[in-house]
């Protein structure tokens, strides 16, 4: 199998995208675009189908990477279906399994959607993050630097992906994960 592959399909407000071949830097642009293309029509509960991806680069999980905070902040999630054993092992190795969910079938990816009661439309809303903001200005300094602590260290693995990936744009993922330890 050459290259990448790539379809997508909707169900129920959740935006597949199924992935075949190998995601490098070559490929990755496409999927990518696949995806920026979902974001911009408002689709941000997405689930990426691997079971036919052999190989994965640093700049195909960068993209993911790259772009599960901005869905979580429009209220969407991300997830990765189907990954076979070698490329979940590079993904646990990565410790990304901290930052996004795997699951071995598409309708538990799906059932998971369920049960986070993200079948709806998403829309983006300037209500919701007011709540976050408003608990980081209590006058009790305890509290805000819990809160502040807690943001840094949900985005330095993040951060430090984003960075290596970009630094390194043709690091493979065992290079990737030495750079990080």
């Amino acid at each position: 199998m050459e290259g990448i592959q790539l379809k997508v399909e909707n169900n129920n407000n959740i935006s597949i995208i199924k992935v075949g071949g190998y995601i490098d830097t070559t490929t990755s642009s496409e999927l990518e675009h696949h995806l920026n293309e979902l974001l911009k029509q408002g689709s941000y509960n997405i689930i990426i189908d691997l079971g036919n991806v052999d190989y994965v680069s640093s700049a195909g999980w960068g993209i993911f990477i790259s772009e599960i905070k901005g869905i979580r902040e429009k209220g969407g999630d991300l997830k990765l279906v189907g990954m076979i054993p070698e490329v979940y092992e590079v993904f646990e190795l990565l410790e990304f399994h901290y930052i996004l969910k795997a699951f071995q079938t598409l309708q538990e990816a799906v059932n998971d959607f369920k049960r986070a009661g993200k079948m709806a439309a998403v829309e983006p809303q300037s209500a919701q993050p007011q709540p976050e903001a408003q608990a980081s200005r209590q006058p009790q300094e305890r509290s805000q630097e819990t809160t502040t602590t807690s943001r840094v260290n949900d985005m330095t693995l993040e951060d430090k992906v984003k960075k290596v990936v970009s630094d390194i744009p043709g690091a493979g993922t065992i290079q990737i994960a030495r750079t990080l330890n």
